[in-house]
C-alpha cells in the first residue's frame, strides 16, 4: 500500500507536494528575483511541513502515489525530488521487521516545467477536435526530452537498491539488538547509504525542527534511506522442525542481507583498490539471518572487499590485455591500509583475511605479494601484547582457489578450506539473541529478547573481483556458521535450511555480480545445486563473454551515473534546502534562551568496585561503601552509577558469553541497600533506570524517583577488548542519557592487566572511546558530562617494597606521582583532557581477602591503584573521593561524590515561545505555496486550459519564470508605441523582419481622424477577455448569457429601456438591427489547424486598434469610419 500521494503545481511556482494524512512535504522553486540575487552557484529550494489539512489540494494536480523521497539533486540546472513510485516486499527479517525492493523511481523537477511533460502523458487531457488538431496533439506528446535524470532512474530501478520502514538497514542485527524501539533516519549508517548525497539536505532540514514537527515528519515515513545490494528471505516451513526448541506450529525465516558500500562505488574496471580514506572497492557486507520461532535470532556477517593496495587493471577484450598496475609502493600504501582495517576491527573485532588469489597468474601474484608485505608491517597484527597468536586482530589465509578445484572433485574441493578457519569460525562466535525458555504465551516479542551471545569477529574474503570465487566461499562460511548455531540447540543443520541456504547465497552472487561486473556471477550452478554441470559450464562461457562486452561499452557511463548519485563529480553541489521561518524561529529562541532555560545543581554518586568473581549473599554488606551517597543534611544523591568488574569468574565458556542472572542479584542487592536507607530518611526511593554487562563488567544506573521527569533518552552501549577484542573479559559498558537538557554518560571499563601493558591499556581505552557507539551514531564524547569508573589496571612504578612503606606512612603523593595513569594523562597517551580527584586514600589492590593487608601469595603483587573514578565537564564539580573498608574481595572498592550543574528547559515556556515567533514570522517571513493567499479572479485559471491546442511551440530553453507572454499567468499583448498619433501599423507588410521595402506603419487622413472622433459612439465597459476564453465569451453571447444593461452599439436611450423590459432573446435583437457577431470571412472558426476566434470590442478611430479590418482595395478607413461600434472577431496570429 502506498504511503503517500504525488501532488504538483507549475503556478505561481513549480511544486512538489508529498502527502500524508496527516502531514505533507512541500517543495517549492524559488523566485526569479531570489535565484539572480543569489551570487552562490549553489541551487536552492524552499521547504515546508504543514499538516494536511491546511492547504488547498484543489489547487495541485494529482500525479499518482509513492512511497517516500530518496532526496533532491541538482541537474542541468534544474533541481529534482526523487520519490520511489514502486516497490514491493523482498524480505521479512523477522516478524514486524520488513524489506522492500524499489522498482521504479521518478524525478520531479522544481525548476523548469518542461521536464514535467513526460510525466503527465498519462493523465487524461481533452483531446481537440479535428484531424489536424489531433495529429498535431500527439506529435507533441511523443516528441522526446532529453531529461538529465533519465540514466539516475533507470539505475534506481535496477532491482539492486532496497529500503525498510520497519529498522535500520543500514546495520547489522548485533548492532541494532539494543536500539530496536527506535527508527531514526539520523543512525544510519553512511558507509552503506546510498542516497546519503541526496538526503542529506532534508536530514538538516529536520535537524532544525521542533521536536514535535521532528516527530510528525518521521512518523510520516517521508524520508526514506536506502542500500545497494540484496535482500532476500525463504520460509522454512514449520514441518521441518529444524531445532527442538523451534515452536511446531510456526514457519522459520532464513534471510539473507548484502549491503555494498557506497565508499568507493563504481564499476569493474573502473573501480579497484584502496583510497587514502581506508575505503575499498566492491566491499560488501552481507548477513546471514535465522529466525526461528517464537523467538531465537541467528546473526552471522561477513565482509569481501577488494585488495587493500593501490592498484589498477585495464579492461580490454582478451585476458592478457587486463594487466594489473601497483600504482604505490609498500611505504605510500601503508597509511591506507592501516586505516581500512583499523576501521574493520573498531566495527567487528578481529579480522581473519582469506585469500584466494592465484599463485600462478601473474597479476593476481603481484597483488598477494603486495598484500602479505603490508599485513607484514601492519601493527595491530604484531604480536606486542604478549597474547597467543591465535588471538591477533589480524590473520592471513591463503587459499588458491582455481589451484585446489583443478582436481576430479572440482569445486567441492573447497571444502578443504574448513580446518584453516575452523579454530577462527569458533573464536568469533555469532550473534544470538532471544530467550528459548520462555513460553509462547510470554508477550516478550524477539523485539525485546536477551542478546546471549555476540559475534566478536569477522572473515574478510576477497579474490580478484570478490566475485565468483568469493561468494563460493563465503557461501560454505555461512554454512558452518549455521552448523556451530544449531549444534548449540542440539540439532543438525537438515536438508531444507541446506536447500533454500544455497538457493539464497546463489541469488546474492548473481545479485552482486550484477551490480559491479554487469551480469550474474560464475559458479553459480555449484552454489545453488552443489555440483557442476553442462549447463551450468555453458552459462559461465555466456556470462563471460557479457562482461567483457559490459566492461568495454558500457561501464564508464554505469560509473559516471553512480558518480552523480554519490554527488562525486567535480563541481557538483547538494541542493540548499531551508524554511524561512523555523530558521529565523530558531535564531530567535537562541538569543531569548534565559526566559525558558534555567540552571540547578544535582548530586551525581560513583563508584566502582571490583568483586573478584564473589556472588553476593548473607554476609556480604553494602552500606560502608552505598551509604556514602546520603547527605546528612537531607540532600540526598539524584543520581547513583555503580560500576562491578568480574562479577563473574573469567572462565573461557564466561569469556565468549554472557549470563545476566548474577548482574540482576547484584541489581537487588543494591537497590535493596539504598532504598533501605531511604525509607529510614523518608525520602524518595530509588529506582533502576538502566543496567548493561559485558561478561563480567557491569554497569547499573539508579535514579531517585522524583527525578524521572527530567529523564529521556536512555540507551547502553558494550565494546569488547578483550584478548584483541574477541572475548568479554576485557572492555567497557556506558549508559547515557538526558537529564533536561544535559546529556550524561557513565562509562565503567576493566582494562588489561599487567605491571608493564600500559600501553595496551592506553589501546583499550581508545578502543572503547572511539568504537563504542550509541543511537544516531553518538560516541562517549559527545555529551555535557561524563564519568569513567572502573577497573583500570594501571601500576604505580616503584619497587613492591617501597610502595609498601609509603602506603604505610601516608605518602600518597609520591605514590601518586609514579602512578602510571597520572604519567600517562599527563604525556597525553590516554583519558585527555579528563580529571581525577585528589587521591587521599591507599591503594585499592591487592589485599588478602577478609584482611587489610596486602598481597602476601607467592606473586607478592605490587600494591596499586587500580580502581579509579575520572570525569570530564565544565558543569561538573567533584566534592568527595575516597574509598570504603569491604574486604570480601581483593579490591577496595572506591567511590566518588560530585556536583552537577544542570540546564533545565520549561518546556512548556518553550512552546509557547516557540508557537508565538512562529505565528509572528510566518506571513513576514515565509514565501511558501501552502500558505499564500494570493487569491484574484485570474488566478483561478489553469496555466495550460485544455482548449489550448497542443500544437502550439513553445520555446525549449524557457522556464516557467522565462515565459514573457504571461504576466502571473495572464494572457498580455505586445505594447508597441506609433511614431505619432495619426499612424497604424501596416498589416500587410511582409512577413520577413529584415525586408526594407515595406514600411511598418501607414498614416491616416487627419479628416477622417476628426469625423471619427466627433461620433465616438458610447461604448460598454471594456473587459479584458483572455485568449483562452475567446470560444466561450462568444457561446455566451449566442446564448445569452450576457448582462441585459449593457448599451448595444446605435441604440438609443427609449429603445434599450423598451429592451430591458421583452424576454426576445438577445440574438433576435442582434439580426434585427443588423449587428453582426461574425463576418463572412470569420466563419471558418473551428476548421483544422484553427484555434477558435477571440471576440474583441474594437474602434479604428483609436489610435492604435485592437483590429482593423480592409477591403480588397487597401482602403483601411472605409468601413471603420462610422457611428456604430462593429464587433469583430480576432483570429490568432
Amino acid at each position: 500500500m502506498a504511503s503517500l500521494q504525488i501532488y504538483t503545481r507549475n503556478y505561481p511556482q513549480c511544486t512538489v507536494a508529498l502527502v500524508t494524512p496527516d502531514h505533507t512535504l512541500i517543495f517549492q522553486s524559488e523566485t526569479r528575483d531570489k535565484q539572480h540575487s543569489d551570487s552562490e552557484t549553489t541551487p536552492h529550494c524552499l521547504v515546508e511541513l504543514v499538516p494536511t489539512s491546511t492547504i488547498e489540494l484543489e489547487e495541485y494536480q494529482l500525479w499518482g502515489h509513492g512511497y517516500g523521497t530518496l532526496g533532491l539533486i541538482h541537474l542541468a540546472e534544474a533541481v529534482f525530488v526523487s520519490v520511489i513510485t514502486g516497490s514491493h516486499k523482498a524480505a521479512t527479517v523477522r516478524p514486524g521487521e520488513s524489506v522492500f525492493r524499489i522498482d521504479t523511481v521518478d524525478f520531479f523537477c522544481l525548476s523548469q516545467s518542461k521536464y514535467e511533460d513526460g510525466l503527465y502523458r498519462d493523465v487524461d487531457l481533452p483531446i481537440p477536435s479535428g484531424s489536424a488538431l489531433v495529429e498535431t496533439y500527439y506529435e507533441s506528446r511523443d516528441t522526446a526530452i532529453d531529461a538529465p535524470f533519465l540514466s539516475l532512474k533507470k539505475l534506481l530501478s535496477d532491482g539492486s537498491f532496497y529500503y525498510s520502514v520497519d529498522f535500520n538497514l543500514t546495520d547489522r542485527l548485533q548492532d541494532r539488538s539494543d536500539k530496536l524501539t527506535t527508527f531514526d533516519v539520523e543512525s544510519f549508517d553512511e558507509d552503506m547509504l546510498w542516497n546519503a548525497y541526496l538526503i542529506n539536505p532534508l536530514l538538516v532540514f529536520r535537524k532544525h525542527l521542533a521536536p514535535s514537527e521532528k516527530k510528525h515528519l518521521d512518523s510520516s515515513r517521508i524520508l526514506t534511506c536506502v542500500i545497494r545490494g540484496f535482500c532476500s528471505t525463504l520460509t522454512i516451513p514449520s514441518s521441518a522442525q529444524i531445532t527442538s526448541r523451534a515452536h511446531a506450529r510456526l514457519p522459520s525465516l532464513l534471510t539473507i542481507i548484502s549491503r555494498q558500500s557506497s565508499r568507493r562505488a563504481g564499476t569493474r574496471f573502473n573501480s579497484r583498490g584502496i583510497d587514502d580514506d581506508g575505503h575499498v572497492a566492491n566491499f560488501v557486507e552481507t548477513e546471514t539471518i535465522l529466525w526461528v520461532a517464537p523467538h531465537i535470532t541467528f546473526s552471522y556477517v561477513q565482509l569481501r572487499g577488494s585488495v587493500p593496495a593501490f592498484w589498477e587493471q585495464a579492461s580490454g577484450f582478451l585476458p592478457g590485455q587486463q594487466k594489473i598496475e601497483l600504482t604505490r609502493s609498500v611505504e605510500a600504501s601503508q597509511h591506507a591500509f592501516h586505516k581500512h582495517f583499523k576501521h574493520l576491527e573498531l566495527k567487528y573485532g578481529a579480522i581473519h583475511v582469506i585469500n584466494l588469489l592465484s599463485d600462478l597468474r601473474p597479476g593476481e601474484v603481484e597483488l598477494s605479494k603486495r598484500f602479505r608485505e603490508l599485513i607484514r608491517r601492519e601493527s595491530i597484527s604484531q604480536e606486542a601484547f604478549g597474547t597467543p597468536t591465535d588471538h591477533s586482530l589480524l590473520q592471513l589465509t591463503e587459499f588458491d582457489l582455481h589451484a585446489e578445484t583443478r582436481g576430479p572433485t572440482g569445486y567441492g574441493a573447497s571444502n578443504q578450506i574448513r580446518p584453516e578457519i575452523f579454530n577462527s569460525l569458533q573464536g568469533f562466535a555469532y550473534f544470538q539473541a532471544g530467550e528459548p525458555n520462555l513460553i509462547v504465551e510470554d508477550r516478550q516479542s524477539s523485539m525485546g529478547s536477551t542478546v546471549i551471545l555476540q559475534q566478536e569477529g569477522a572473515f574478510r574474503t576477497n579474490c580478484l573481483d570478490c566475485l565468483d570465487r568469493t561468494n563460493l566461499v563465503q557461501t560454505l562460511i555461512s554454512s558452518m556458521a549455521l552448523d556451530a548455531f544449531f549444534h548449540q540447540q542440539g540439532s543438525i543443520l537438515g536438508e531444507d535450511v541446506k536447500l533454500r541456504h544455497s538457493t539464497l547465497w546463489a541469488d546474492n552472487g548473481d545479485a552482486l555480480s550484477k551490480i559491479y561486473a554487469g551480469t550474474g556471477a560464475l559458479k553459480s550452478s555449484f552454489t545453488r545445486h552443489g555440483k557442476m554441470s553442462i549447463a551450468g559450464a555453458l552459462a559461465d562461457a555466456r556470462k563471460s563473454a557479457a562482461r567483457i562486452y559490459v566492461n568495454n561499452f558500457s561501464d564508464k557511463a554505469r560509473q559516471q551515473t553512480i558518480d552523480i548519485l554519490l554527488g562525486r563529480l567535480t563541481g557538483q553541489t547538494p541542493v540548499h534546502l531551508f524554511d524561512p521561518v523555523n530558521d529565523r524561529v530558531a535564531e530567535e529562541l537562541d538569543r531569548l534562551s534565559s526566559e525558558f532555560l534555567s540552571t540547578k545543581a544535582i548530586k551525581i554518586w560513583s563508584g566502582t568496585f571490583n568483586l573478584n568473581g564473589r556472588h553476593p549473599g548473607p554476609k556480604i554488606d553494602l552500606r560502608p561503601w552505598l551509604l556514602s551517597c546520603f547527605d546528612h543534611e537531607g540532600d540526598d544523591t539524584q543520581i547513583v552509577a555503580i560500576g562491578f568488574q568480574e562479577i563473574v569468574t573469567l572462565s573461557p565458556q564466561q569469556i565468549m558469553s554472557t549470563d545476566p542472572t548474577t548482574r540482576k542479584v547484584w541489581e537487588q542487592t543494591v537497590q535493596s541497600c539504598l532504598n533501605s536507607e531511604a525509607s529510614s530518611r523518608k525520602t524518595p526511593k530509588y529506582v533502576l533506570l538502566r543496567s548493561g554487562q559485558l561478561v563480567g563488567a557491569a554497569l547499573m544506573v539508579f535514579v531517585r524517583e522524583d527525578s524521572l521527569k527530567f529523564i529521556k533518552n536512555v540507551e547502553g552501549s558494550v565494546k569488547k577488548t578483550g584478548l584483541s577484542g574477541m572475548a568479554g573479559n576485557k572492555g567497557g559498558c556506558a549508559i547515557r542519557f538526558d537529564y533536561s537538557n544535559t546529556r550524561i554518560c557513565f562509562v565503567t571499563a576493566h582494562l588489561a592487566a599487567g605491571f608493564a601493558n600500559y600501553d595496551e591499556r592506553n589501546k583499550d581505552h581508545d578502543t572503547i572511546l572511539r568504537g563504542l557507539r550509541f543511537l544516531k551514531n553518538r560516541t562517549i564524547e559527545d555529551h555535557d558530562t561524563i564519568v569513567w569508573l572502573g577497573d583500570f589496571n594501571y601500576r604505580i612504578g616503584l619497587s613492591n617494597q617501597l610502595v609498601r612503606e609509603l602506603a604505610l606512612q601516608g605518602d600518597y603523593q609520591k605514590l601518586y606521582d609514579n602512578d602510571q595513569l597520572n604519567l600517562q594523562m599527563l604525556a597525553g597517551r590516554a583519558f585527555h583532557f579528563y580529571t581525577e580527584g585528589p587521591i587521599t586514600f591507599p591503594p585499592t589492590y591487592k589485599y588478602d581477602i577478609g584482611t587489610d593487608l596486602y598481597d602476601t601469595s607467592e606473586k607478592a603483587r605490587i600494591p596499586a591503584w587500580c580502581d579509579r573514578v575520572l570525569w570530564k565537564g565544565s558543569n561538573l564539580r567533584q566534592i568527595q573521593y575516597d574509598t570504603a573498608n569491604l574486604q570480601f574481595s581483593d579490591h577496595r572498592p572506591v567511590w566518588a561524590m560530585f556536583t552537577c550543574i544542570i540546564s533545565v528547559v520549561n518546556d512548556d515556556q518553550l512552546v509557547k515561545l516557540r508557537h508565538k515567533l512562529y505565528s509572528k514570522y510566518k506571513h513576514t517571513t515565509r514565501v511558501m505555496v501552502a500558505s499564500e493567499k494570493m487569491r484574484t479572479k485570474n488566478h483561478n485559471r489553469t496555466l495550460y486550459p485544455p482548449e489550448k491546442a497542443p500544437g502550439t511551440q513553445y520555446s525549449a530553453t524557457s522556464t516557467a519564470f522565462d515565459k514573457w507572454w504571461l504576466s502571473h499567468g495572464n494572457p498580455v499583448r505586445s505594447q508597441v508605441t506609433p511614431p505619432a498619433t495619426n499612424h497604424i501599423w501596416n498589416i500587410h507588410r511582409s512577413s520577413n523582419p529584415f525586408s526594407e521595402d515595406d514600411i511598418d506603419w501607414i498614416q491616416l487622413s487627419p479628416c477622417d481622424t476628426v469625423k471619427s472622433e466627433e461620433k465616438k459612439p458610447a461604448l460598454p465597459p471594456r473587459v479584458n477577455t483572455p485568449v483562452n476564453q475567446g470560444y466561450t465569451a462568444f457561446h455566451n453571447l449566442r446564448h445569452n448569457h450576457f448582462d441585459p444593461s449593457v448599451e448595444l452599439p446605435g441604440e438609443s436611450h427609449q429603445e434599450r429601456h423598451e429592451r430591458l423590459k421583452t424576454t426576445q432573446p438577445l440574438s433576435q435583437i442582434l439580426d434585427h438591427k443588423h449587428i453582426n457577431l461574425l463576418t463572412p470571412a470569420d466563419t471558418t472558426m473551428g476548421q483544422a489547424g484553427q484555434d477558435p476566434p477571440i471576440l474583441r470590442r474594437s474602434r479604428t478611430n483609436q489610435t492604435v486598434p485592437d483590429t482593423v479590418s480592409s477591403d480588397k482595395n487597401c482602403d483601411l478607413l472605409s468601413e471603420s469610419i462610422s457611428d456604430r461600434l462593429t464587433w469583430k472577431a480576432l483570429d490568432p496570429q
